[in-house]
């Protein structure tokens, strides 16, 4: 039995600390999580029991200091997340399938690998972003993966190539896991989704300056000539610019809140006090088997899994081919390369007006799904139109540019509702393995022999948009009756909480004060 005590908790929005009281009976299968909190107990144990008083000016001048710093270097290293992995797209129409001198469906190969490595470094990348320090852990992949991407520049064979993809796919594995832990670590809840949306639509910034680039090397090497292929320069310029951001973000993205160099010994502390209410820590290094087992029990995980899996083949199709399905619809191929950046513009502006407005309504599930129906829409557009209309077509195109918005709500939902370190790592990786089969199956959709229209491609994204339509309602549903289940257990009378239970690295599913984010 514990001995009643009073913990001195944080109000946010108020002038002074708030006292909590500890209830007398506390359920002992809590209590064997104190010996291996989350790291944010040693802050507060180095506090000796003094009060932390966090006012709602304070938290908004913490909460400036903490965007200022994170926000822009997670936004330009996402970017070339999907620049650098896409750079082959623009490739296919500058020459490189006559260099390489790829025949039948190596090009379609060369799109997938990158896959396959991401597939299979996904889940050890995880384990390790949970073991090593967060922040030199991700600065060490980025650098990694332009490194790797400029070597693609001295590639002269399919099997050379074949190395460059596995690697590059190997080293970007961290990027998207490693970005979701960093922004459940540093933002509450209600913060959280608007911060995925800004950084995840710098995936559209990457088209646009991936579009804005190959044009201008096409156009220019066209005009004034090269001592090396035009292919060749995209990909030094892109891998050298990914190593120079990776110094950059070396340097500013600290591990974790305490050792932020950028903010004041109790700036750090009180970092984070201010994400107390999530109920998740901000980060522990202890593998937890049960917490694996309980992820691989959740039905959640699973509708995450199959909804990446669905959603990504169009996503996996789209990414690889959309210059050349571009030039299908009967641009030329510098048009293409230039016609290709107003998709990136589309969503940028679909996840930003995302990000917002899930934020004012307090409902991301819902308001995600409108770039589902953009998608759906387009693709019904490109799959009906005639080839003669050529305009309607890529009208058709840049609505399916918004379809990202429900994968980034669900990549949100991780952040805010997956708790437990070990949990939240599994549930992330498991995730990204499904983005990963998704997008190795969505080239191999775009068959040679259906080009140029490649209408069972498109048949195919048409109906794998329609299903995550329904994944997402379902998830929707879940989380609601899931609510409700506990706020009936927090409301009967013999309900208790362990103290500083939101430290103890507790499941949201163990954890009766977790309610989820809808």
């Amino acid at each position: 039995m514990a001995e009643e005590k009073v913990e001195k908790d944080v109000a946010l929005g108020t002038s002074s600390a708030v006292d909590v009281e500890t209830p007398k009976h506390v359920d002992p299968t809590l209590e064997k999580h104190a010996h291996d909190a989350d790291e944010a107990m040693k802050a507060f144990d180095e506090m000796q029991g003094e009060a932390i008083e966090l006012d709602e000016s304070t938290n908004r001048r913490l909460l400036r200091t903490i965007d200022w710093h994170l926000m822009p270097i997670m936004c330009c290293v996402y970017g070339m997340n999907y620049l650098d992995k896409t750079t082959l797209s623009y490739a296919s129409i500058m020459g490189i399938k006559e260099d390489l001198n790829l025949v039948g469906d190596q090009y379609q190969w060369l799109s997938s690998l990158f896959y396959f490595g991401y597939l299979a470094w996904e889940y050890p990348t995880n384990r390790l972003l949970q073991r090593l320090p967060l922040g030199k852990y991700s600065a060490f992949c980025i650098l990694m993966w332009g490194l790797v991407l400029s070597c693609f520049a001295a590639v002269k064979s399919y099997s050379g190539a074949i190395a460059i993809r596995l690697f590059l796919g190997v080293f970007e594995a961290a990027v998207t896991p490693g970005f979701a832990l960093l922004t459940s670590q540093w933002y509450t809840k209600r913060e959280q989704g608007s911060r995925v949306n800004i950084w995840f639509s710098f995936n559209g910034v990457g088209q646009i300056v991936g579009g804005l680039i190959a044009y201008g090397i096409a156009v220019g090497t066209r005009k004034h000539g090269s001592s090396i292929e035009p292919w060749k320069i995209i990909f030094l310029v892109t891998g050298l610019m990914t190593i120079a951001l990776g110094f950059v973000f070396l340097w500013i993205i600290p591990d974790n809140q305490l050792n932020a160099r950028w903010l004041k010994k109790k700036d750090r502390v009180l970092a984070v006090a201010r994400v107390r209410i999530n109920q998740q820590g901000i980060g522990n290094k202890h593998f937890k088997l049960y917490q694996v087992k309980e992820a691989l029990l959740d039905p959640m995980t699973w509708a995450f899994f199959f909804y990446a899996l669905i959603a990504d083949i169009p996503n996996g199709g789209i990414t690889n081919f959309f210059s050349q399905l571009i030039n299908s619809f009967g641009f030329t191929e510098e048009e293409s390369l230039i016609l290709g950046v107003p998709g990136g513009a589309v969503e940028v502006i679909a996840l930003i007006l995302n990000g917002y407005i899930g934020h004012i309504t307090n409902q991301r599930l819902l308001c995600s799904l409108g770039g589902l129906v953009s998608a759906f829409v387009g693709m019904l557009l490109i799959v009906a139109l005639p080839q003669s209309n050529d305009v309607g077509r890529l009208i058709g195109y840049y609505m399916t540019q918004a379809s990202p918005t429900a994968f980034v709500a669900l990549l949100s939902m991780i952040s805010s509702n997956v708790a437990g370190y070990t949990k939240k790592t599994t549930v992330a990786a498991l995730y990204l393995i499904g983005y990963c089969v998704g997008n190795i199956i969505g080239p191999q959709t775009f068959r040679p022999e259906d080009a140029p229209r490649y209408l069972p491609a498109e048949i195919i994204i048409l109906v794998c948009i329609g299903v995550s339509l329904l994944i997402m309602l379902f998830i929707y549903w879940w989380y609601r009756k899931e609510n409700k289940r506990k706020m009936e257990i927090q409301s009967r009378p013999d309900y208790v909480r362990l103290e500083n239970q939101e430290w103890l690295d507790l499941t949201d599913r163990e954890n009766p004060d977790f309610l989820y984010a809808v």
